[in-house]
């Protein structure tokens, strides 16, 4: 299996508000940055969509070492959160809906592909890839912005 170092960091503008991620792929020497965005959404969408949208691009099954800031995403599938949530028909143990799990059952899928150990890094503390992420989530949200209807520049 090909080992591929994934880094991701989501944002969001309000929360509800324009959000935005970035992911960078590094496989070897070889290096790519993605993002992307939606116009009203929540920090932990972006969380959790920049590491899909990054395993979904992998052509094969990887071993993948993920390294995010996001406590909501790595603990959700280190301490098993996500998979008791999806057992549980999507119920929490406190009995309420467990959020998005929309994205935690792509998550859960890609995650049967690939081999992915998550890593927790602080966000905001000069992790070079961390730090890039972070400039392609908040530059994705400028972009939501710009391109949103009834948002003009610089509002």
């Amino acid at each position: 299996m090909r080992h591929v170092d994934i880094y991701t960091d989501g944002a969001c503008s309000g929360n509800p508000g324009p959000g935005g991620y970035g992911a960078i792929l590094v496989y070897k020497t070889w290096e790519r940055e993605i993002s992307g965005g939606d116009p009203q959404t929540t920090n932990n969408r972006m969380e959790l969509l920049g590491p899909i949208a990054a395993l979904e691009l992998l052509k094969e099954p990887c071993q993948v070492l993920l390294t995010s800031d996001s406590k909501y995403l790595v603990d959700g599938i280190n301490r098993g959160w996500a998979a008791s949530w999806k057992k549980n028909h999507w119920i929490k143990s406190d009995r309420k809906p467990a959020l998005n799990s929309d994205l935690w059952a792509r998550l859960l899928e890609l995650l049967e592909v690939h081999d992915v150990t998550f890593l927790w890094v602080k966000g905001h503390a000069g992790h070079p890839y961390n730090e890039r992420c972070d400039r392609l989530a908040v530059a994705a949200i400028e972009e939501q912005r710009k391109n949103s209807p009834g948002e003009k520049k610089g509002e």
